[in-house]
């Protein structure tokens, strides 16, 4: 299916300080393009909008939450930010799986109406059943795409708020089998503090691919709730700081101006 795709790929977290510690595991992830999911929907039996299913998606539980379509959501976010749009919105997202579904990340690609894309939006959601966005201009395109922006939401409660983060995102292409990735290292004042990435192929996104990744990945969401869990075990074990969460943004988006992206 055109501007959709199926990323079977490994996570990987590593935090380096106070002290050390590592987790991978695999799981996968959907490109869908927010212009086709009716037709993904319509075509494919293992896969539903807003329905129970093998695997499903649901838009309101990206965004703002309401039933607003997530495509005109996103172009309100760059019409009012001053960044080109009219092209493809694709979102690199984990689908929900016998309706269960916890997406830390989501990454949306916003293409201008010749496909240039122009910017990425970053929804990042907590345990809390918080979320928030950092949308980012994309200032020179090419394969990996190189971004920055300060930390403005409350994730980790072993993670300080005085952070930056560095992005590295080779977007997806949509054809061949070729790789994405996105990989965010976390600073403070002092150097790394936590390095993690999403590294993985494309596949087409067809009903056997779909049987083929849960039978590979049966546990993958409740494992990626659970794993959140377990390992903020192992750093309080290992001295960990539990942090106050503090208030969330009284925004949705935080907009990453140039002068931001310079500083």
């Amino acid at each position: 299916m055109d501007g959709c795709g199926l990323y079977a790929g490994v996570v990987t977290h590593t935090r380096l300080k106070p002290r050390r510690h590592a987790l991978r595991y695999r799981i996968f992830m959907l490109l869908l393009d927010l212009d086709r999911l009716d037709a993904a929907d319509r075509s494919l039996k293992l896969f539903s909008l807003r329905r129970f299913n093998l695997a499903g998606f649901d838009p309101r539980r990206h965004g703002d939450g309401s039933d607003t379509p997530l495509k005109a959501q996103v172009e309100a976010r760059l019409s009012e930010a001053g960044l080109a749009h009219g092209g493809p919105i694709r979102m690199l997202a984990m689908p929900r799986i016998l309706g269960m579904g916890f997406n830390p990340l989501t990454v949306y690609f916003c293409h201008q109406p010749d496909g240039a894309l122009s910017a990425i939006l970053y929804e990042v959601n907590n345990t809390f059943g918080e979320r928030h966005s950092y949308l980012i201009p994309v200032e020179h395109a090419g394969p990996v795409v190189k971004q920055a922006c300060d930390k403005g939401f409350y994730v980790s409660p072993f993670m300080d708020m005085d952070l930056r983060y560095a992005f590295r995102v080779r977007p997806p292409a949509g054809i061949g089998d070729e790789a994405v990735q996105v990989l965010v290292d976390v600073d403070d004042a002092e150097g790394r503090v936590l390095a993690t990435g999403f590294v993985a192929r494309r596949r087409d996104l067809t009903d056997s691919n779909l049987l083929h990744a849960w039978l590979t990945h049966p546990w993958m969401t409740a494992g990626v709730v659970a794993a959140i869990h377990w390992e903020a075990l192992f750093i309080w074990l290992k001295g960990g700081k539990i942090r106050q969460r503090p208030a969330k943004p009284a925004w949705p988006v935080t907009v990453v101006t140039p002068a931001k992206l310079a500083a």
